[in-house]
């Protein structure tokens, strides 16, 4: 089995900084496209960005300027740098990855693989 662990984040005011990192572990074989989604409670869970596997990065119109995505290949991890946060900001953020990991000596499967969550809060 793969797992995803988050850390990273906290409380801030607005207008401050945080990062968040994710670190997948397990048998993997490959990493496809990895994500951070976000979610207050009583909304759905909306994509913040998403980068791909050779690095191309995709962001939401609301964090596009503020917020960076990055990820180490080599280390299976990925990074959400976020500035000049605002209170709307605040929610529960998923890393999120698309995984190809085995499953036997030589046996492989591909699976959608959410962390646990960590909560951002921005506020004064």
């Amino acid at each position: 089995q793969v797992q995803l662990v988050e850390s990273g984040g906290g409380l801030v005011q607005p207008g401050g900084s945080l990062r968040l990192s994710c670190a997948a572990s397990g048998r993997i074989d490959n990493i496809y496209t990895m994500a951070w989604y976000r979610q207050v409670p009583g909304k759905q869970r909306e994509l913040v960005a998403s980068i791909t596997n050779i690095g191309s990065p995709n962001y939401a119109d609301s964090v596009e300027g503020r917020f960076t995505i990055s990820r180490d290949n080599a280390r299976n991890t990925v990074a959400l740098q976020m500035n000049s946060l605002k209170p709307e900001d605040t929610a529960v953020y998923y890393c999120n990855s698309d995984v190809r990991y085995y499953t036997g000596y030589f046996s492989r499967t591909r699976q959608n693989i959410w962390g646990q969550g960590t909560q951002v809060t921005v506020s004064s």
